[in-house]
């Protein structure tokens, strides 16, 4: 990486500093590198003179000269270094180093962009996490989309990487559910029962019973209303889960583990969770209620965790899920949450540090939600059903690319803005189709060059060193960047990044390929432009691999 060469020479840099005594170096703190947005100021910058300069009681510019002129020379690496107001250091990279790299790019071929080896960390992250009493909506597709390039992205950083999805089937919402199925099913046999009031009402139960009806037959009809519910709620919770399996798996996202929060009341999981809270003192009784001192953790208020009529709430067992999480040798784990779980983030940190974990080992990513439009204007009914839109409407009707892709592209806490339309366009103006463009056109011009009998070169088989045209470096920087990007977006849980590094990748190629003809007359010219074409189809593959998103090779 190439942010591992500059900390070693920024760190070589400053011992020679000490050394030397020239500045009196106190506790040196971590080194910030970053690339830079122009490269008029250079490839990467440092602004360690800035850092040191409050301790030193010197000009950060000072420091930054005094900096250049022990900086060990790195001709192979290192073109220029240069300070910059108000104390920056820039680094500008050899274009030497650049296009040598794109041999060791070829080499790492799939495998560019991950780290070498695992890190010895495990992280858990739990998304989407639908209650089993209905269709999946279009918010559950940005997080399922969220969470599972997150999960890619912490793989290819060095994470063990575990996903993970909490089924919340216990409860009176499943109930109800019950109780709603229960009614179709009967009314499907001509018996006048009415759904609950406050029960489930679309179109999709009649859909649900109907299946049952079919497979079951008039087996529960016999049944005292009270066990067929039961039953008839199982099986519904059944159908609908495989239903979230199904849909999840046609968006490419597979989940290791799918626990019910129905096991922990049917175990000792929760009287366990509230037993190790007593013993850690944070429990008390309070008007007939069994109560967690969250207040002892930055909460606003405490919290209740068993009912004065005895029933454990939903926050009880949530607490109880989480310790068997810790309890399975997680050391990170990240909930992916809908924006209506804002208010209980304070406290399950609070839960989590009472349990005796640090609150640091619990991370909570709120995602927004998603506003569908058409053509600008806002849909929030199915056409087919006359209800809300769901998340198998919209991949079935954009695709799961598209839909990955286009989740993607805003950061989690903001709002997203949807246009179907859009999404469907197959012009410059769709991003995912402008960057799946960009790698079809690259497998293109390889197939064309092969039709003419111009070979492709291997890695050391081309002189790269002819690359100098100013297109040609700087798609390399964007390509040479990517590790370091990956462990970025992998230690700011910040996958959404991803699209923008993509579309600025594709911009950087179709910018490449307008200024620079790749299959000429120049027989090593063309060897080298192909060998970077080359290089350009992997980390573009890559980074639509992390995203979840195909690579196609024609469009």
């Amino acid at each position: 990486m190439i942010r591992r060469r500059l900390e070693s020479v920024i760190d070589r840099t400053l011992q020679g500093i000490r050394d030397s005594k020239e500045l009196e170096l106190p506790h040196i703190p971590t080194v910030e590198i970053e690339k830079t947005r122009d490269k008029k100021f250079g490839d990467y910058s440092t602004n360690i003179a800035m850092l040191l300069a409050g301790g030193l009681k010197k000009n950060p510019m000072d420091i930054a000269e005094i900096f250049l002129s022990f900086m060990p020379s790195e001709p192979g690496f290192i073109k220029e270094v240069k300070a910059a107001p108000p104390g920056f250091i820039n680094f500008y990279l050899s274009d030497d180093f650049l296009t040598s790299s794109l041999d060791e790019i070829e080499k790492q071929d799939e495998s560019f962009g991950a780290a070498a080896e695992t890190n010895g960390k495990s992280v858990q992250v739990e998304f989407v996490s639908a209650n089993p009493t209905g269709p999946l909506h279009v918010g559950h597709g940005r997080w399922a989309a969220v969470g599972d390039t997150l999960a890619n992205v912490l793989e290819a950083a060095g994470y063990q990487v575990e996903r993970e999805f909490y089924i919340n089937d216990y409860g009176n919402q499943m109930a109800l559910f019950g109780a709603s199925v229960s009614a179709r099913y009967a009314q499907l046999l001509d018996v006048d029962e009415k759904v609950p009031e406050d029960g489930y009402q679309g179109e999709y139960i009649k859909d649900i019973a109907k299946v049952l009806l079919d497979k079951k037959g008039k087996v529960y009809f016999d049944m005292n209303p009270e066990f067929r519910r039961q039953a008839i709620q199982q099986e519904a919770k059944e159908q609908v889960i495989e239903h979230f399996r199904l849909v999840l798996e046609s968006f490419g996202v597979r989940f290791d583990e799918w626990f019910s929060e129905t096991s922990l009341h049917e175990g000792e999981e929760i009287g366990k969770a509230i037993q190790e809270l007593r013993d850690h003192g944070h429990v008390f009784e309070k008007d007939g209620a069994v109560w967690l001192r969250t207040t002892d953790f930055g909460d606003d208020k405490d919290r209740v965790l068993i009912k004065e009529s005895g029933e454990p709430t939903y926050f009880a067992s949530d607490i109880a899920y989480h310790l068997d999480k810790f309890e399975r040798g997680f050391d990170t784990v990240i909930n992916v949450w809908g924006a209506d779980h804002h208010g209980y983030v304070a406290r399950m940190k609070a839960a989590i540090q009472a349990l005796g974990y640090g609150s640091e080992r619990l991370e909570i990513i709120i995602g927004q939600l998603v506003n569908l439009f058409r053509k600008g204007e806002p849909v929030r009914m199915s056409k087919r059903t006359g209800e809300m839109v769901t998340f198998d409407d919209l991949i079935a009707e954009v695709g799961p690319d598209v839909a990955r892709y286009l989740f993607l592209t805003r950061s989690t806490d903001s709002p997203l803005d949807f246009d179907i339309e859009l999404a469907k366009e197959q012009s410059q103006d769709n991003p995912v189709y402008y960057v799946q463009y960009a790698h079809a056109r690259i497998c293109s011009i390889l197939n064309f060059a092969e039709s003419k009998g111009v070979a492709i070169p291997g890695p050391g088989e081309a002189d790269l060193k002819l690359l100098k045209e100013e297109s040609e470096l700087d798609l390399i920087r964007h390509m040479v960047w990517f590790p370091d990007f990956v462990e970025d977006c992998a230690t700011f849980r910040a996958p959404f990044k991803l699209t923008k590094y993509a579309e600025d990748l594709a911009a950087a190629f179709h910018l490449f390929y307008t200024k620079c003809r790749v299959v000429t007359d120049d027989a090593a010219l063309t060897s080298s432009r192909l060998a970077l074409v080359k290089c350009a189809r992997i980390v573009l593959r890559n980074t639509l691999g992390l995203l979840g998103v195909s690579a196609p090779e024609s469009m």
